[in-house]
């Protein structure tokens, strides 16, 4: 079941996008829609990374969005 082990990668790495982004005030989609906005081109996965391991850059990043 390679399709759904990459659909529960996906949905795990959205569920801690969202939590790491409702803790800077915004929620997951503002987040997403603001990435695109600002011509961030990260995946979720990477981004979920950066949450995780680097929390001070993972805040730049959402105050990068935010402008």
């Amino acid at each position: 079941d390679r399709r759904v082990k990459k659909r529960t990668a996906r949905a795990l790495w959205q569920i801690q996008l969202n939590a790491a982004v409702r803790q800077e005030g915004l929620n997951y989609s503002k987040f997403m829609h603001g990435l695109k906005k600002a011509n961030i081109e990260l995946d979720r996965k990477v981004l979920s990374q950066i949450a995780r391991q680097h929390p001070e850059i993972f805040k730049a990043i959402v105050e990068k969005i935010k402008e």
